[in-house]
């Protein structure tokens, strides 16, 4: 009964606007999957067609027999009974017509679900086993990336001048993940991909980076109020991990699985590599404003571990280089340790 009223809702709209040439939607949203198909839109244009040529035919019968009946002069007590029952009859003859038609509604259902799914009308099932597996294949994604994050040094010796005058340091950094699955309903995946990291290094007490000479550097006095002293160096990162995913496998019928590798909770670990690009001095304050682009000794290659808690495209990361901030003996053993957030685009 269920059925039957949603198939006569369908041919009901549809009888309703056939004439103004009114394409027949289902009320979802405007995209292209979510679309009748054309095999099931021909269907129920067909069924409609049908319905209501069954329906014209018996109302014109029907409309010869009141004729009839009204030509008789009957009283109104009689004339009533006689056109109740003229209706029931061509009523259950419309019924018994429509069901001769043997429209299956399970059939056209069946069709919608499919292509709603795949954007295309299947015809066999060995066609849509093979696009269900296309659609539902293996996570291998190369997605955009943004990341920020607060910035210390660690140090396992006695804390140095830098130590003792550094401020909020920072970490910026974008560039593009790879997410590698490894089998369609695998919980471990390679994650790799590149960044671009700006790590910026401030100093507090009215002191700035200096240097002598013989280009090593020290910190010193500004001579002033200072409004900005930081140390900003580039590097062009590229990771290489693991990431295991928690969420649960999905069943998409015809014995075919997958577990959604980039969404729901993940954790990742990676080591990391960097190459220097640049190293840029600011300062400015109450006395001179500069910019030194020229060598600071900070490390020109960096590498280190990185460990990561995501939920859909929000994460949280911890980062420790395992390499010294700057190289040689300047500022030793200055190791740098970032937390922050990150956000896939």
């Amino acid at each position: 009964m269920i059925k039957k009223i949603i198939m006569m809702g369908l041919v009901c709209f549809y009888a309703a606007t056939i004439n103004a040439q009114v394409n027949i939607r289902l009320n979802l949203p405007s995209r292209k999957e979510s679309e009748i198909s054309p095999v099931v839109k021909e269907k129920v244009e067909e069924y409609a067609s049908s319905i209501n040529a069954i329906i014209q035919q018996e109302k014109t019968l029907m409309d010869a027999e009141l004729k009839v009946l009204v030509s008789k002069n009957l009283d109104k007590a009689d004339f009533d009974k006689q056109k109740a029952e003229i209706s029931e009859k061509y009523a259950g003859k419309i019924d018994q017509r429509i069901e001769a038609l043997g429209f299956d509604l399970d059939s056209v259902i069946q069709k919608q679900v499919r292509y709603s799914l795949l954007n295309a009308d299947i015809t066999s099932e060995e066609e849509l086993k093979a696009n269900l597996l296309k659609k539902y294949r293996a996570t291998r994604s190369l997605d955009p990336y943004f990341s920020y994050g607060i910035m210390n040094l660690t140090n396992s010796l006695p804390n140095n001048e830098l130590d003792t005058n550094i401020a909020y340091s920072s970490n910026l950094e974008f560039g593009l993940k790879l997410n590698y699955q490894f089998s369609r309903t695998s919980p471990w995946g390679l994650i790799s991909g590149i960044g671009f990291s700006w790590r910026t290094l401030r100093l507090d007490n009215n002191k700035i980076f200096a240097k002598d000479g013989n280009g090593q550097v020290y910190i010193e006095n500004y001579g002033g109020n200072i409004d900005k002293s930081k140390l900003r160096t580039g590097y062009l990162m590229i990771p290489l991990g693991l990431q295991y995913n928690f969420s649960k496998l999905k069943n998409v019928g015809m014995d075919i699985q997958y577990r959604k590798y980039s969404r729901g909770f993940r954790m990742g670990a990676n080591v990391y590599g960097g190459v220097q690009m640049s190293t840029n001095n600011i300062v400015a304050g109450s006395g001179d404003d500069f910019r030194n682009r020229s060598n600071y000794q900070v490390n020109p290659f960096i590498y280190g571990g990185q460990l990561t808690f995501s939920y859909d495209s929000l994460s949280i990361f911890v980062k420790k280089d395992f390499s010294n901030y700057f190289k040689d003996s300047h500022f030793p053993n200055d190791k740098a340790l970032v937390i922050g957030l990150a956000l896939g685009l």
